[in-house]
């Protein structure tokens, strides 16, 4: 439904997870009856989930594995693992920089070129522990670099921007833009590209002969395109969306595109939202870089963090509480929901009713902006179980640094 915001003028009303709830059936089920994999081209996951290709999230260590996990770990072919042979010195250096100083920094230390050699060495790493190899590229730079990727042994492939377009136009005769059709068609790989966060814009996208989507702009806790330019669409909504034009591009061409949510979910109530909306798997980032795995030192940051002339994201720091298994699949010792992803969507399901993702796509969804407070005035006073909203994803800000100058806090879900 349309809303008149003034004359000449409206918008859609749009809803983001906490705006939700999934809405029980008249059926349950045993978690242990229900089947939370997913394929990908030819490739099927335990784990519906895909690690985001950050630097702070995704090393070839780390990809193995959430690869062994049943997961599908991203590496990010234009970031620090590609930039610098060692790479374990950058990211030591990048946890170690000053809140006011950590953009500006980032930009030098990401101006350093991309290795052609690096990147089949990272791929190759990857390969050796015997998982599914996935790595982004922009699309200004994949047709320079996708190619070696395939060749050291790449099996899927990401084609990943802050939004992403099959009709880019462009008045620079040097720099082409990229066909996405006629790439995908000669690429002899799954290719997923994204961002995307509206009906049309993913459907053009699917008859590319893309193997999904990724749907997402700005809902990351890293990310701050929705303040630096304005644009975005609350995660439930744009799933919903995005869903809607798998289901057409299936009735125009008889092929089925996964949609995966990307960002924006903090707890595995999220997760099975996002689901429920649509999704067929998620991309998440902040919940593995809370891992004591993860490269990131505790810190994470965006692929656009570094733009060197508009930066659309913040390296974020995180409380580094857990093991990669313990966040996915957990034990949970903790009853926030940030622990055991996949046991909370799971549960979810099976408390729903709903044997497959399939099904799950189909839940009774409804409004409920009071689904985060009502009858929860004692958990937020003490800051305690869905009081504390999410707040292992995110430490608290220094009071100040050595020179006395106060540090700005870490930036929540942008």
């Amino acid at each position: 439904m349309e809303i008149e915001i003034g004359r000449g003028k409206k918008a859609r009303r749009a809803y983001g997870f906490d705006d939700i709830a999934i809405v029980p059936s008249r059926r349950t089920r045993d978690p242990d009856d229900v089947d939370i994999s997913w394929k990908l081209g030819d490739y099927r996951f335990e784990l519906p989930l895909l690690a985001s290709a950050m630097d702070g999230v995704v090393s070839p260590t780390t990809a193995g594995l959430i690869g062994k996990l049943g997961g599908l770990a991203v590496l990010n072919l234009e970031g620090i693992f590609t930039r610098y042979e060692d790479a374990e010195q950058q990211l030591e250096r990048i946890a170690a920089l000053p809140t006011q100083e950590a953009t500006r920094e980032m930009q030098r230390i990401y101006d350093a070129p991309i290795i052609p050699e690096l990147i089949a060495t990272r791929i190759r790493e990857i390969k050796e522990q015997g998982v599914v190899v996935a790595a982004a590229l922009t699309p200004q730079r994949v047709r320079s670099h996708y190619e070696l990727a395939l060749e050291a042994g790449l099996d899927i492939l990401v084609i990943q921007g802050t939004v992403v377009s099959a009709e880019h136009v462009s008045s620079d005769e040097s720099r082409p833009p990229l066909n996405l059709k006629e790439f995908i068609r000669e690429v002899p790989l799954p290719v997923v590209v994204g961002g995307c966060a509206s009906y049309h814009t993913a459907l053009h996208l699917m008859r590319t002969g893309a193997a999904g989507v990724l749907v997402g702009v700005g809902p990351g806790a890293a990310c701050t395109t929705r303040g630096v330019l304005g644009i975005g669409v609350p995660q439930a909504t744009a799933i919903a969306d995005v869903a809607g034009a798998r289901s057409q591009h299936m009735l125009e061409t008889g092929e089925y595109c996964q949609v995966v949510a990307d960002g924006g979910m903090r707890n595995g109530g999220d997760v099975s939202k996002a689901i429920a909306c649509g999704a067929d798997a998620v991309m998440i980032g902040s919940p593995l870089a809370r891992a004591y795995e993860a490269p990131g030192r505790g810190y994470h940051w965006g692929m656009a963090t570094f733009h060197a002339t508009l930066p659309r994201g913040a390296r974020v720091k995180t409380v580094q509480n857990g093991t990669t298994e313990e966040i996915l699949v957990g034990p949970a010792h903790q009853n926030d929901g940030t622990f055991n992803l996949m046991g909370g969507l799971r549960t979810s399901m099976a408390t729903c009713g709903y044997k497959d993702i399939a099904e799950f796509n189909r839940a009774e969804l409804m409004i409920a902006p009071a689904l985060q407070t009502e009858g929860k005035q004692l958990q937020t006073a003490q800051g305690i179980g869905m009081g504390a909203r999410g707040s292992a994803a995110a430490a608290p800000a220094e009071p100040a640094n050595g020179n006395g100058v106060h540090q700005e806090p870490a930036l929540a879900d942008a």
